[in-house]
């Protein structure tokens, strides 16, 4: 986190001071585009900045959801927006891999969105029907690699955080398993609440709700350590698979050619507010650890996380559609 801070305020320090005096944000209303449908993790994390951000501001700050395309509509549309700082984009990890799932995603989010800051990340949860036996990693292995046409794994998201771990985990384990596309978290729960697919590999956000309720089985994080919004439910790492370690993280973008001045200003603002007790709180209660990260180091991590996905990918031959 400190490291964090002093490269924000290294990043500043570099822009004129006369650039900094003159700049001035927001100015009107501010607009938050969710490239996906209300209720997820992203829709969450954006609401709760928003909330905070027209209060600490002054100004109205709408939230704006555009499904579609993997990420892509709304991407594309704040891409396209005026580099002004008042239009603004909220996702998560899945964003920065449209091209290497898609054959034509209409942008590249690398370069056509300009990164201001991330603001959190949370592992998944291995989930199962609960009548099925299993009830930790290593019987689960076993039954996997026994029976392997009877656990099939249920993807939300190509690229997303739960289909790079699913691939992993299918690696480690060395079993001929089938993946199941579908178009979200939500369809796949009901497919595998309702016993149609073996097993699931989501963030906290979706799936530690129905797993409290005694719907799905929690059977591990993808972490090398507990979290304390799910403190009964052990790791990948405690069961042997540390390798099995996937998060999805979340960050705000803006338009690409949003002025550095700008860019600090709001990074500064998101800062401020991921730092609040009560935001940091509720962040951590849905299983999101709270971070702030921008400037040199988030380019550098984001570089990083698309290469490894990049491999996944590779390693699965999974061919962009």
């Amino acid at each position: 986190m400190k490291l964090a801070r002093r490269t924000l305020l290294a990043s500043a320090a570099l822009v004129p001071a006369t650039a900094l005096g003159q700049a001035a944000w927001p100015q009107r209303p501010v607009r938050i585009v969710v490239p996906f449908a209300p209720g997820g993790s992203v829709d969450t994390m954006a609401r709760t900045i928003a909330i905070r951000m027209q209060e600490r501001t002054g100004q109205t700050v709408t939230v704006e959801n555009r499904a579609g395309g993997s990420g892509t509509v709304g991407g594309i549309a704040v891409s396209q927006a005026a580099p002004d700082g008042h239009t603004l984009l909220v996702s998560a990890s899945l964003q920065t891999l449209a091209r290497l799932v898609m054959r034509a995603p209409g942008y590249d989010p690398l370069t056509d969105l300009k990164p201001i800051a991330r603001t959190g990340e949370g592992p998944c949860i291995i989930a199962i029907n609960p009548s099925r036996a299993p009830t930790t990693m290593a019987e689960l292995v076993t039954a996997a690699r026994a029976t392997p046409r009877e656990w099939s794994f249920g993807v939300s998201g190509m690229g997303a955080a739960g289909h790079l771990a699913s691939i992993e985990f299918v690696r480690q384990i060395g079993a001929d398993i089938t993946f199941v596309p579908y178009r979200g978290t939500s369809p796949a729960l009901v497919d595998l609440m309702g016993g149609s697919i073996g097993v699931q590999i989501d963030p906290m956000l979706a799936m530690l709700p129905p797993v409290r309720a005694g719907n799905l089985r929690g059977i591990a994080l993808t972490a090398p350590q507990r979290n304390p919004a799910a403190p009964t439910i052990p790791t990948t790492a405690e069961a042997g698979f540390p390798s099995v370690d996937a998060h999805s993280w979340w960050a705000v973008w803006a338009p690409p050619r949003t002025p550095d001045a700008i860019a600090a200003l709001i990074a500064a603002e998101v800062e401020a507010i991921i730092g609040e007790e009560a935001v940091r709180t509720r962040l951590t209660s849905l299983g999101i650890v709270p971070l702030f990260q921008s400037g040199a180091a988030l380019d550098a991590f984001i570089a990083q996380d698309f290469q490894k996905a990049q491999g996944l990918l590779r390693l699965a031959r999974v061919e962009p559609e």
